[in-house]
């Protein structure tokens, strides 16, 4: 069971003390006492009790929850404080193939269930439970949906989830969220594990601004749900199943932050004339964006073959951000390169920073001959005002050290700092990174990184002794030449540095 959220609360001035009472009576005396441990220069020391009733109530709503109900036998006048607290957060297993997963979970259930009969119902501000709930046992989230709305909550958050399982089991009815006049106080919700049933005549969430649906299955007309959410700004819907097209309604007109991840549907569209941030993660589909002047940001992570060339050619919309996030995993040795258009229309004009995130699965004998890496280069070509450029390569089950001829691309005017980890001189990295250094004519610093930047298992980065030598031999080799080629033909400074 978890602690509630901390706010900033600064503490009353204490009392001033009489001048006129004699020492060694009342809070005199006590002072004096007290000095003995603290100083005579310290502030005299004061009640809580002395407090207003809803300040102590703050002051105990910083402890942790189990805290805050054992402070409360400390003094019978605190005996009822907890029951104003404003957070509530709960936490039981969340893995069901443990030895007492059905004990700790029992637990939870009991804890929460005395919590809220015993509350006040007053000033709730975040309803929290993260633990995992058999169907069985639905009658006692009904029970907490009714606390919740009652209490006119602020931020719910449900995870019901078991992570080791991916049935959800729990249904949970949105209309239970709405108060007796089917309206909602409700900014902030959360729902992990559960199925829903949206549809377009619930109209109590109008002042949501964040919906975030983690492993739901959705059935029923959740576009029409969207459409009368029209505070929303902030949706986030993650591996959820049940819908065939995910469409955002153009009601959402305050939505600038829109995340879709492991999503199986056959096409995304959506209306937000304030979007300025999105997020997509998955196969390749169809991505109709109506109205996008304002987006800066984009995460594109398709996986399959081409995941990169379709994260510059696949969604238009995109063409307008500054910063771009992209992921491909090449399954196949047998990538086949693809260029870009090159018509202005076609390009990322304002593009400023690329983050870019590679993984090749291929065999060891197979890495050397990889082309996935070099469609970065004609990438590269979309996006002509870049100024930074970090390249993450995972390269799965592979090792060796090779050296390759240059590939072509553009002249780069702008690019200045250039990042790539998990440099391991394979021919198609080495071909991109002569690539940049010959036609990036303000290149300040390119950096090789034989260790992989944001690697998951310790297994990705083994072996980096092996590799090292001879990544360190070429990037010696590779800085002198480009040194001289730059001094002979009076070029800006360039530098070419390794990290150990």
């Amino acid at each position: 069971m978890a602690g509630a959220e901390e706010d900033e609360v600064a503490p009353p001035a204490p009392h001033p003390v009489d001048p006129q009472q004699p020492i060694g009576q009342g809070p005199a005396a006590k002072r004096s006492r007290s000095e003995h441990h603290h100083g005579a220069g310290d502030a005299p020391s004061f009640r809580m009790e002395d407090l207003p009733v809803d300040v102590q109530a703050v002051i105990m709503s910083l402890l942790p929850l189990k805290e805050a109900v054992r402070t409360s036998i400390v003094s019978t006048s605190w005996r009822m404080i907890w029951t104003f607290r404003c957070n509530l957060s709960f936490k039981g297993p969340r893995y069901l193939h443990e030895n007492d997963t059905k004990i700790q979970q029992a637990k939870c259930i009991e804890t929460v269930n005395c919590v809220i009969q015993q509350h006040s119902r007053i000033g709730i501000n975040k309803f929290s439970i993260r633990c995992g709930l058999f169907e069985e046992d639905s009658v006692h989230l009904d029970r907490w949906i009714r606390f919740a709305a009652s209490s006119k909550a602020k931020i719910i958050h449900l995870d019901l989830r078991f992570k080791d399982v991916f049935e959800e089991v729990n249904h949970l009815h949105l209309e239970a969220l709405l108060d007796a006049q089917g309206s909602s106080f409700l900014r902030s919700l959360f729902l992990g594990g559960v199925v829903i049933k949206p549809h377009s005549a619930i109209c109590g969430f109008t002042i949501l601004r964040r919906l975030v649906l983690q492993s739901v299955t959705i059935s029923g007309d959740f576009t029409g749900f969207l459409a009368n959410c029209a505070a929303l700004e902030d949706l986030e819907m993650i591996e959820c199943s049940g819908l065939t097209n995910l469409i955002i309604p153009q009601q959402l007109d305050k939505l600038q932050h829109l995340l879709i991840d492991g999503m199986e549907v056959e096409m995304v569209e959506f209306y937000a004339a304030d979007l300025s941030h999105f997020e997509y993660k998955g196969q390749v589909v169809p991505i109709v964006h109506h109205g996008c002047s304002k987006l800066k940001k984009a995460t594109i992570m398709f996986s399959g073959k081409k995941g990169l060339a379709k994260a510059f050619t696949a969604v238009p919309s995109i063409l307008p951000v500054k910063i771009l996030n992209v992921r491909s995993v090449a399954l196949s040795k047998y990538s086949q390169l693809q260029k870009l258009p090159t018509r202005p229309d076609g390009m990322f004009m304002h593009l400023r920073h690329m983050t870019c995130r590679i993984i090749v699965h291929s065999r060891p004998q197979e890495a050397n001959y990889d082309i996935e890496v070099l469609q970065l280069a004609y990438c590269l070509d979309a996006a002509p005002q870049l100024e930074t450029l970090q390249l993450n390569m995972f390269y799965v089950s592979s090792s060796g050290v090779s050296s390759a001829e240059v590939v072509g691309m553009r002249r780069h005017d702008h690019l200045k700092t250039v990042f790539m980890s998990g440099f391991r001189c394979y021919k198609a990295q080495i071909k991109l990174a002569c690539c940049i250094l010959e036609n990036a004519s303000v290149l300040e610093k390119l950096t090789i990184e034989p260790r992989i930047t944001g690697a998951r298992y310790l297994g990705d980065n083994t072996d980096l002794h092996k590799i090292l030598p001879g990544v360190c031999e070429w990037a010696q080799l590779t800085s002198e030449r480009f040194a001289m080629d730059a001094s002979s033909a009076q070029q800006g400074e360039g530098s070419l540095q390794h990290h150990h």
